[in-house]
């Protein structure tokens, strides 16, 4: 990443922003004809006929035309599941592949492991003798686990998961799992009710240790033999040696094939969906909705913008402490999240450029690391509050400073262009508790908080849900559940973000003049450090991360399709720029990375590392489906009860009736 880049004196003027609640008339863009580079490229067959499309309205004066029939971009995020986690055994329609656990042999569809269960079979390891007390991604292994260590209940409330404390071991699994994948159903229902108002209807299960160090670690140079034992060993207690109160909560899946999350299977094979689509940055949540608004990392700067040095206690340090074998020195949620990664002496550092050098190919900028930044690598709160103020470090010691980098709000807003970021329980910025702070990808950005009018742009779901009741929608939205709803482990459940994301698509397909143009892009911001077995492309220092859904629903998409294209979360930035003809962010932001070159001999691995794709992969532009249906609701899932203005749409009458 470039850490100067900038928005201010010397960026270009951008023209009066106009308002984003439009009328009807001008809150879609026109269609017009594709361009032969698009068609060419992405689109369509060579001598195919140009797609019969409904005619839309004027665009907004001044905003550049729709290169293809989708006017709306709308991104659900989800939080916390690798696509093993929830496709492990997910069955493709006929003349569609799909790379899964269970394609691999790795489980069966009765929840059971397969034949070539081996493969996912997990090591103990050590800290490598050839570098004592160093951090290493790829430390020697010793031998496989027996059995799993039972899973464990992290910190997952006694009312959801049968009265049992936090932080031990969950009487609901077995103290003997077998070394592989396990289908965690077998033990908790998807659709489990629970006795207390603050549980959601799904299987409450403990939260898998998902940070940056860890996951590299977890990963293994992409042999997937690590999860456990790091899980195991990888605290996160900033010096002080705790126990880590893991398991293998990392191994669990659900069965698709059994039962499990219908809602995502329904979208499957009726929409289209990725098997190649990952998160950008390894680690949690906060760096990956940067990177899927942004396109790049944020830095540590001083009060003038400047790079500087953090706190020393805010400074990474995966080295191993004396007497442990893997427990970090300096990790943790109030304490090491920034890296200096162009010093090679850094802790961690070295290990990771290793890795880097010994691809076939440069990695991005040489790894996309400049001198004197300090980059977040985990989850901070945003520098400004809700309403603009920059927040008092000093008070609030974890919070990353106002960052300088452009978003793609900015360039949409500059070319009059209609945006929003809907995050439920923003409470008219007052935000509740459920609120999801390090969620929203444009709070952390001085060119969106210190500007009145873009600001306006962040808003509630109840938003969102009025501008589908009046038929209209911006260019592009952002998404956001509320932590009860966002489907991560711990405190939420998958079922709970599959009711989420089912009745905000809903409310959308229900009106078919709306939903003709548009895209509705399902995903999940990161893989919660589940296991999952797919092919992971080093791009830079910070990524790629393990595979995460990304189902698409639109009339142009091709039942059951599966793309096997190499995409991440920047292909979210890379989308909406091809679709309206958009610049890039800068310079230097991973939007600048090109489209992969796919081959049909490696169908997951780009000919041209790096490269992430746009997205474009995943339609058909050219046959739209004359009946595209509504995602049935699934489930006990009532209508949802969070305690605020944003709550969940209610689902279409005519939805129901499907």
């Amino acid at each position: 990443m470039e850490p100067g880049q900038d928005i201010g004196p010397h960026a270009p003027r951008h023209a009066p922003r106009r308002r984003r609640r439009l009328t009807t008339a001008s809150a879609v863009v026109a269609l017009v004809p594709l361009t032969a580079a698009v068609a060419a490229g992405h689109l369509a067959t060579a001598g195919a006929p140009p797609p019969q499309v409904p005619v839309a309205p004027a665009p907004a004066q001044g905003a550049p035309p729709a290169r293809t029939p989708i006017h709306h971009v709308v991104v659900i995020i989800g939080e916390n599941h690798s696509f093993d986690n929830v496709f492990a055994t997910y069955q493709p329609k006929p003349g569609n592949s799909v790379d899964s656990l269970l394609s691999q042999g790795i489980v069966t569809t009765t929840g059971t492991l397969g034949p070539d269960a081996s493969k996912a079979a997990q090591y103990t390891a050590t800290d490598t003798p050839t570098d004592p007390g160093h951090y290493s991604i790829n430390p020697p292994l010793n031998k496989p686990y027996a059995t799993l260590p039972q899973p464990n209940t992290t910190y997952v409330r006694s009312s959801c998961d049968g009265e049992q404390p936090a932080n031990s071991p969950d009487r609901r699994f077995p103290a003997n799992l077998p070394n592989g994948p396990y289908q965690i159903t077998r033990f908790v229902p998807f659709f489990q009710t629970h006795s207390s108002t603050a549980c959601q209807a799904g299987a409450y299960v403990g939260d898998p240790l998902h940070r940056f160090y860890q996951m590299w670690q977890q990963v293994d140079e992409g042999r997937n033999r690590l999860w456990t034992w790091v899980h195991q060993t990888a605290g996160d207690g900033n010096g002080t040696v705790t126990p880590t109160d893991q398991g293998a909560v990392q191994m669990g899946y659900y069965n698709m094939a059994a039962g499990d999350a219908p809602g995502f299977r329904f979208m499957a094979d009726h929409y289209a969906m990725s098997d190649n689509y990952h998160q950008a940055i390894m680690g949690g949540t906060g760096a990956n909705h940067i990177a899927l608004g942004d396109a790049t990392v944020a830095v540590y700067r001083n009060r003038r913008g400047r790079l500087a040095t953090p706190p020393a206690n805010q400074i990474e340090n995966p080295n191993p402490l004396p007497g442990t074998d893997n427990f970090y020195a300096q990790d943790g949620y109030s304490g090491g999240s920034y890296t200096e990664c162009a010093d090679p002496a850094a802790p961690g550092v070295a290990s990771i450029d290793r890795y880097l050098a010994s691809q076939p190919y440069t990695p991005y900028r040489g790894g996309d690391c400049e001198p004197g930044a300090y980059y977040l690598l985990n989850n901070y709160n945003p520098g400004y509050n809700p309403n603009g103020t920059p927040v008092n470090l000093a008070e609030h010691p974890y919070t990353v400073p106002p960052q300088t980098f452009p978003t793609i709000a900015d360039v949409l807003q500059a070319h009059h262009l209609s945006w929003g970021y809907f995050g439920q329980g923003w409470n008219n910025g007052h935000p509740t508790s459920g609120y999801c702070g390090i969620c929203d990808p444009f709070q952390y950005a001085t060119s969106v908080m210190t500007n009145p009018a873009k600001r306006s742009h962040l808003q509630g779901l109840s938003a969102f849900e009025a501008d589908v009741a009046a038929g209209h929608l911006p260019a592009v939205s952002y998404v956001k559940p509320a932590g009860p709803n966002d489907g991560h482990a711990g405190y939420s459940t998958l079922a709970a973000f599959e009711n989420f994301a089912t009745r905000v698509a809903d409310s959308v397909i229900d009106r078919p003049n709306l939903f003709r143009h548009t895209a509705l892009f399902v995903t999940f911001e990161e893989g919660g450090a589940y296991d999952d077995s797919g092919y992971i492309q080093p791009l830079d220092y910070f990524g790629d991360g393990t595979r995460v859904p990304m189902l698409v629903l639109s009339p142009y998409t091709a039942a059951g399709h599966i793309s096997h294209t190499y995409d991440d979360h920047v292909s979210v930035v890379k989308f909406i720029e091809a679709n309206w003809g958009l610049r890039t962010l800068s310079a230097t932001s991973l939007d600048n990375l090109p489209n992969p070159v796919m081959s049909s001999r490696h169908p997951y691995v780009p000919l041209n590392r790096p490269a992430v794709g746009d997205l474009m992969s995943l339609f058909d532009f050219h046959h739209p489906q004359a009946h595209p249906p509504c995602i049935p609701l699934c489930g006990p899932q009532g209508p949802d009860a969070y305690p605020d203005a944003g709550h969940l749409p209610a689902l279409p009458a005519a939805c129901r009736r499907r």
